[in-house]
């Protein structure tokens, strides 16, 4: 028998989560972020959940490559642009649109321009507007806006797009987020060319701000139903598209006083009973997992109870009489949100679902 644990994704939810996203911003593109392997949750095992999408955006060539090769046929976005010319030359040839935010990148579009080309991409400029990674200056904006403007009409070239990205649409008060969100709002749209389109809102920028969206939207994490924050997944309406689990492989009664696990951290206050359960940090659980982390079993919630070690964990079965060897242990998905882990981690659940380790089987959902 295999080990127990296992990864499950559904297509449909990342579908359904699309849709949940066109329905709030009508009229506005859609281009979901599908780097980092989907979040980790597999760009070709999911692939068929991103049809519903106007666009798709990446940072990987080599993901854009696997894209056009599953069958998209809409646009790609390269969101950090190309980085030689080998990068460039692959771009036009997958028919890539991507983004620049340096001035070498925007030069190096020159050397595009003396080539006949296949494809004719379309250029996002992107601004730093307050996020100070990836941009150019406001003060600078004006000028890079001329160029590349005055660029794609010599060379008959798609009108470009103006982009940046909000850094604090996540805070959980809204006097904390909303400043900057609407200042950089305003700083792209003072810039923005009448002819031009804008996107700036990523997940948490387009369920806090719809208003503020853009014309091409990026949603990131909220397409694979976890939430930006400040709110749950569920009250912003989305699907989790990853459930982990595992199994109970034994189970050890306990003392009142006994402790359980590496440096004896946790301490049984009753008589009662532990669940081991067949996964550990080297599966992706978090190590810094603290005792209470909640975990699904029989349709009631129990919670960790000891250091999580590299191949196991445990957990507290006291209230959970009828707990058994072989009982399904859901470590995140429908029942227990991976944002609900991740904050008793201190983390994000952006870091969890990326974390899954190689060595845990994934499994499709497949629909009739």
């Amino acid at each position: 028998m295999p080990r127990p644990i296992r990864a499950v994704v559904d297509p449909a939810a990342i579908s359904a989560n699309i849709i949940k996203i066109k329905q709030l911003l009508k009229g506005v593109a859609v281009m979901p972020v599908v780097k980092a392997n989907a979040y980790g949750h597999g760009l070709g095992r999911v692939f068929p959940g991103f049809q519903n999408a106007d666009a798709l955006a990446i940072l990987e060539i080599e993901g854009a490559a696997m894209l056009r090769a599953s069958g998209w046929t809409k646009p790609i976005v390269l969101l950090e642009g190309c980085f030689d010319d080998a990068d460039l030359n692959r771009a036009i040839e997958l028919q890539c649109d991507w983004v620049v935010h340096n001035i070498d990148q925007l030069h190096d579009l020159e050397k595009l321009a003396s080539k006949p080309l296949g494809y004719k991409p379309r250029i996002y400029l992107k601004l730093n507007t307050g996020m100070n990674r990836l941009g150019f200056q406001p003060t600078d904006g004006a000028a890079a806006i001329a160029w590349l403007d005055q660029f794609a009409t010599r060379n008959a070239w798609s009108s470009p797009v103006l982009m940046t990205h909000f850094a604090n649409a996540d805070e959980a008060e809204p006097r904390d987020r909303r400043p900057l969100a609407e200042a950089q709002h305003q700083q792209l749209t003072q810039l923005k060319p009448a002819h031009w389109q804008s996107s700036l809102a990523n997940s948490a920028g387009i369920l806090n701000f719809p208003e503020l969206a853009g014309d091409i939207v990026r949603p990131g994490i909220a397409i694979y139903g976890a939430s930006p924050g400040p709110h749950t997944a569920a009250s912003y309406g989305l699907k989790p598209a990853m459930t982990l689990s595992s199994e109970i492989i034994a189970i050890q009664s306990v003392k009142k006083g006994e402790r359980v696990g590496y440096g004896s951290r946790w301490q049984a206050t009753e008589d009662g009973r532990i669940g081991v359960v067949a996964c550990g940090y080297a599966d992706g659980y978090p190590r810094l997992a603290p005792d209470g982390t909640p975990v699904w079993i029989e349709g009631r919630i129990a919670s960790v109870a000891g250091r999580v070690s590299m191949d196991m964990m445990t957990i507290d079965l006291s209230n959970i009489p009828e707990a058994k060897v072989g009982s399904t242990v859901e470590l995140w998905g429908d029942n227990v949100p991976v944002d609900l882990v991740a904050d008793h981690c201190g983390t994000i659940g952006y870091e969890l679902l990326c974390a899954i380790a190689p060595r845990v089987p994934f499994h499709t959902v497949v629909q009739p």
